[in-house]
């Protein structure tokens, strides 16, 4: 297939272009949007404008700021322009916007109260804390979610509303959840501030307050950052956008390069308008269109084009190819999640079997749930057929990982009370829950950090012998670590205290999972001794002295983001939602759970915007294809324990008839055939039989014919595997099977809540 050009093949950065991709490339001051299509080779435009910058009119690389959206996407930059340059671009930034803001806050972080070794509070820190500042100002975390107060704060960090701002204009709303925003977020952004912490929001929010509050330092960096180039511009929220604004005030020398058929990330605070709006804001401004796709076949951009053109709020462009023809895209009708589910894993098996060329890395699943995952890795793991899942529990996410993080935190920074609280008891050392509330009352009252209260337990109230010992040992471990990162490399350092802490042998006393917690570990472990900070000096082209590598090394991890860690070398099919899936691309796609209600979600139908960025989500799996598209449906399927009956997306209604093909599982047709008194006629299908559709609206439970299951039948339950029917008692609701289950032994069980399927050949 035709592709696009390789970087490494080129002699020149120019070299290989189309006309749009050259013209984006050769612009050279004042702002430009440049609207690029899914596949049409935006990265290359953006890596290849930076060389001619450098190359064509001698700009300094550590006078351009490229921003991105992964980690991942920032690394694959710097190395493709360190390859055209044929040298390192010392000096240049590359990051994202969060990156960016913690390298700006690393070096001025003073001048807003923080010392510059802060902590950055990831996702599962942010939210204890949370937690614990909604107890201590009396809201009940059972009847008030931690999550949902702390996502309204993110959104209000996003807008760049202050927690002063926040209590000022809602401590009266009528809406009393608001209200108790209003009551977390002054007392929250506070304890951040005791514990010499940001959180992610902070890192977006903070260098825009530093700017505004400083204006010779503005000016610094906008002196320094003449040139700015963005990717994934329209998923740019309000914090973002003022960051991009206040930088390029003096000379607008900004590139921004997005596509507004991809912005879905609205629901944490990304606006489209940036981008439809750019023109205004940047008066002036050149806009080129990159619509040839270099990824996908004709027909699947047409499905494309056919599904975004029925949205109303976009810029408008067709995406084009030179791969004419291609397959069909498949449509197809199943019973239910797992019936959905072994019809995909059959289909990859068979497309493996057959197809030349093909690896299992070949194929991906994306859903609109993480729900979803659970019926599809119940499939794969029966098949044998390996697989990798994408933003499920990552790996620094993991008990184990975030328990050895967090003493690292806290050697790093001794004021982090969240972790503190995680690991002052961890291993066991005999401190009670009451000795350490004792702790932190007293610590609050004298105005000691926790690990200062703990070095002086002897002198904090009514806290007992056993108490006061394990505190003075675990501060005076924390202190010892604290003096040897200030000169240990940060591999030896995390060696050293694991072996210290006799990690391993508590986890491989936890049980069968113990062993693989001892083994994460260690590949933690492994991952410190391959940290180079010295990398990081060059690439950031400072002086980084003043930080320990634990410290650089705690930043990296904190900002690792859920698609970093797909290994696109694993041979093995990827599952992931649609919003981890933008950005990527595979042979053969196949888009699970296409009903109503469930994508688009039932409340989009509510909110006319809403329903469009449900459509550009399709759009962006439909165009991460790249020979084959696959979309599936369950005509029945359990969601939040509950069967709902479903239809076929009304998204699929725009596919042309010309473009696609339908099919029915093989379940589905012996289902309909088994019970044609209750179904109904359906249209003749390609082999020209008639088949029935069943009664869907029927309960299920009252119907004594379905399901029906017969001694010797094989059948699958979600927990237990398979097995044998040896027994079926009862009918209509109060049917009972008793099943030999293969790995378990015998179970009884009540059909209508069991969720048994027919384990077909």
């Amino acid at each position: 297939m035709p592709d696009e050009p390789s970087l490494s093949e080129a002699t020149s950065h120019l070299e290989g272009l189309n006309p749009e991709q050259r013209e984006a490339t050769e612009h050279f001051e004042g702002p430009i949007l440049v609207l690029a299509g899914a596949g049409s080779g935006k990265t290359r435009v953006l890596t290849a404008r930076i060389c001619h910058l450098v190359r064509e009119h001698g700009v300094p690389p550590g006078r351009i700021l490229a921003v991105t959206f992964t980690n991942k996407a920032a690394g694959e930059m710097r190395e493709r322009i360190r390859r055209l340059l044929g040298a390192e671009p010392a000096g240049m930034w590359v990051g994202t916007f969060h990156a960016v803001g913690a390298r700006i806050l690393r070096r001025h972080a003073d001048r807003l109260g923080w010392d510059r070794t802060f902590s950055i509070f990831d996702a599962e820190q942010s939210l204890r804390l949370v937690k614990r500042v909604q107890e201590q100002v009396g809201l009940d975390p059972k009847r008030w979610s931690p999550k949902a107060l702390r996502a309204e704060i993110s959104n209000a960090k996003n807008q760049l509303v202050t927690a002063e701002r926040f209590a000022q204009e809602n401590e009266g709303s009528f809406d009393l959840f608001v209200r108790n925003v209003a009551r977390v977020f002054p007392p929250y952004q506070q304890a951040l501030h005791d514990q010499n912490a940001f959180d992610f929001d902070d890192l977006l929010m903070k260098p825009v307050e530093l700017f505004e509050q400083n204006p010779g330092l503005l000016a610094s960096y906008r002196e320094r950052f003449a040139f700015l180039l963005v990717d994934e511009y329209q998923d740019t929220n309000r914090a973002q956008f003022r960051f991009l604004e206040l930088l390029a005030a003096d000379h607008a020398n900004l590139m921004v390069v997005g596509d507004d058929d991809q912005s879905i990330y609205g629901w944490r605070g990304a606006d489209i308008r940036n981008i439809l709006d750019f023109e205004n804001t940047f008066p002036g401004a050149r806009v080129v269109r990159l619509e040839r796709n270099y990824r996908s076949t004709q027909r699947i951009l047409d499905a494309a084009n056919s599904v975004i053109a029925e949205n109303v709020n976009r810029k408008g462009k067709t995406l084009r190819t030179e791969r004419v023809g291609g397959e069909p895209v498949t449509i197809v009708e199943t019973f239910d999640e797992g019936d959905e589910a072994r019809w995909i894993v059959g289909d990859i098996e068979r497309r493996f079997q057959d197809g030349p060329g093909l690896q299992y890395r070949s194929f991906a699943v994306l859903y609109r749930t993480n729900a979803q995952a659970r019926a599809l890795e119940d499939a794969f793991r029966r098949e044998g057929v390996p697989y990798q899942v994408v933003g499920s529990v990552r790996f620094y996410e993991r008990r184990e990982i975030q328990d050895v993080l967090a003493y690292l935190r806290l050697i790093s920074n001794p004021r982090d009370a969240v972790a503190f609280d995680r690991v002052v008891n961890y291993p066991r050392r005999g401190i009670g829950l009451a000795s350490q509330e004792r702790l932190t009352e007293w610590a609050t009252a004298t105005g000691l950090t926790l690990l200062e209260a703990a070095e002086r337990a002897g002198e904090a109230p009514d806290v007992p012998a056993g108490g006061m010992r394990g505190f003075a040992s675990f501060a005076a471990l924390i202190r010892k670590y604290s003096l040897r990162a200030t000169q240990a490399r940060v591999g030896e350092l995390l060696e050293e205290l694991v072996e210290e802490l006799d990690l391993g042998r508590h986890l491989m006393n936890e049980g069968p999972e113990g062993e693989d917690r001892a083994r994460n570990v260690a590949e933690l472990i492994a991952g410190a001794l391959d940290f180079d900070a010295d990398v990081v000096d060059a690439e950031e082209g400072e002086d980084l002295d003043t930080f320990t590598e634990l410290d650089l090394f705690l930043q990296q991890v904190a900002l690792v983001a859920d698609v970093d860690t797909l290994d696109p070398d694993a041979d093995s099919v990827t599952l992931m939602t649609l919003h981890n899936a933008k950005g990527l691309e595979f042979p053969a796609v196949y888009i699970a759970g296409l009903e109503d209600g469930l994508f688009p979600l039932s409340r989009a139908y509510d909110d006319p915007a809403t329903l469009e960025e449900e459509r550009r989500l399709f759009y962006v799996g439909i165009t991460r294809a790249e020979e084959k598209l696959n979309l599936t449906w369950a005509r029945q399927r359990r969601r939040a324990g509950d069967f709902t009956y479903g239809t076929l997306s009304s998204f699929v209604d725009a596919i042309p008839d010309s473009l696609r093909e339908e099919r029915t599982s093989d379940r589905l047709r012996i289902a309909a055939a088994s019970t044609p008194h209750r179904g109904r006629r359906s249209a003749a299908g390609d082999d020209g039989a008639v088949r029935y559709e069943p009664d869907w609206d029927a309960d299920p439970g009252m119907n004594q014919d379905v399901p029906r299951y017969v001694k010797g039948e094989r059948v699958v339950h979600e927990t237990f595997g398979s097995g044998s029917v040896v027994e079926v008692t009862g009918f209509g609701r109060d049917l009972k099977v008793t099943v030999d289950f293969d790995n378990v032994g015998r179970k009884r069980l009540l059909v209508r809540y069991a969720n048994l399927e027919k384990d077909w050949p």
